[in-house]
Parts: C-alpha cells; sequence; structure tokens
C-alpha cells in the first residue's frame, strides 16, 4: 500500500510537470504579444516620421493601426486560454498588466483625438476664440488647441507593461528596452514632434519587437527539445 502511495504522488507530481512544460506556450514568454505590439508601434513611428520629414501622406493617421493591434491581442489571449491547462499567478497578473496597458492607450488615443475638438465648442460656447498672431506678419488666426508633446506620454505608457514583465521574468532585454523608453521620454522633450514619433518607433522596436523575436527563438527550441 505504500508503495502503491508513493507511486501515485509520483504520478501526480509528473502530471504536474507536464502542465507546467505544455503552460510555456503563453504569448507573454513566447514573445507573440511583444511582436505583435512591437510590429505596430515600431510601423507606425517611423512611418509618421517618414511622412513629416519628406511631405507626404497615405491618407489617414497611421497610429489608428495600434487601435487595430487590439483585436488580435483579445485573440491571442481566447486563443491561448482555450490552449492552456495551467495558469500560474505571474502569468495572470501579467495579463493583466498587458491587457490593462492596452485599454490605456485606447484611452490617450481618445484623450488626444476628443479633448481639442471639445475644447473649442466649450470656448466657443463662451463666446470665445483662441487666436494666434505670427510675429513676423502679424496675421492672426484661429488657434485649434493640442497636446504639446503627446509623444512623449507614450513613450511613458510604453515603459509600464515592459520593465514590468522584464523585471518579472528576469529578461534582460525587456528591462533594457524599458530603460530605453525613459531615455527616449527625457530626449523626447527636447526635440521637435518629428524626431518625437520617430523615438517611439524605436522604443517599440527595442522594447517589444527584439525581445518578443528573441523570446520566440527560445519558445520554438524549447518545443523542439520536447519532441
Amino acid at each position: 500500500m505504500a508503495e502503491e502511495k508513493q507511486l501515485t504522488h509520483q504520478e501526480s507530481l509528473e502530471l504536474i510537470t507536464q502542465m507546467l512544460q505544455n503552460a510555456k506556450g503563453h504569448f507573454h514568454t513566447s514573445g507573440t504579444s511583444a511582436i505583435l505590439w512591437g510590429s505596430v508601434v515600431g510601423f507606425a513611428g517611423i512611418m509618421s516620421f517618414l511622412q513629416r520629414m519628406f511631405n507626404f501622406s497615405i491618407g489617414f493617421d497611421v497610429w489608428l493601426v495600434v487601435l487595430i493591434a487590439i483585436v488580435p491581442q483579445f485573440v491571442i489571449s481566447a486563443r491561448e486560454s482555450r490552449n492552456r491547462r495551467v495558469l500560474t499567478y505571474e502569468e495572470s497578473w501579467l495579463n493583466a498588466v498587458w491587457m490593462v496597458y492596452g485599454f490605456s492607450v485606447f484611452a490617450l488615443l481618445i484623450y488626444l483625438q476628443v479633448v481639442p475638438t471639445i475644447s473649442v465648442k466649450m470656448f466657443a460656447a463662451e463666446g470665445k476664440t483662441l487666436l494666434i498672431r505670427n510675429n513676423s506678419t502679424k496675421e492672426v488666426t484661429a488657434y485649434y488647441p493640442f497636446t504639446l508633446s503627446a509623444s512623449s506620454l507614450y513613450l511613458i505608457l510604453y515603459s509600464l507593461p515592459t520593465l514590468t514583465t522584464g523585471i518579472a521574468s528576469r529578461f534582460k532585454p525587456m528591462i533594457i528596452g524599458g530603460i530605453l523608453c525613459y531615455v527616449f521620454f527625457i530626449i523626447s522633450l527636447f526635440t521637435p514632434f518629428v524626431y518625437d514619433v520617430l523615438m517611439n518607433g524605436l522604443a517599440g522596436i527595442f522594447s517589444w519587437l527584439i525581445p518578443g523575436l528573441i523570446l520566440r527563438r527560445k519558445c520554438l527550441k524549447a518545443k523542439m527539445a520536447n519532441v
């Protein structure tokens, strides 16, 4: 009876170990989420920079691709949840961090789009109009308010899930990427907007795309080793 009890205990440990091995396919550890966000932010930042530097337009606000990326993020989350039998405590709160990050990006985009328009309407309702004068020509025109250095706010936001994931997972590429976000943020305070959007793109590449590709390579090697 004692031997049978010991065997059952061993089988339980082996089952738990196997389940934990299967859990390694989660999109945080596999790099899928990081690759997704790194690609869209990197593309949006660099394309936005090129449009302003070479004075051309693609016909829509390229940063809207960040909103579109939220959809596959939820699809990935749902798919991985169905395929997983175990979710560790660390992974569960990392899920929450990235989900909140997605909502926060969405909220900031809405803020930057809505607040200037609403502000103009509020001033108009009070019988007020914002004006700006050109000191050279003395011409006075209507002033449309906007958030100064809005790209700097994104850089702060990018660092939160990056550093959190890097520190929790002890993954140096993401820790470095998160620190770079703060470095780019400080630089962006002293540079024109055209270079701010470039730093946003670079932040996406160094914080997520490159670390995500590294994680993906490790994940594929682990899967091949377990075959």
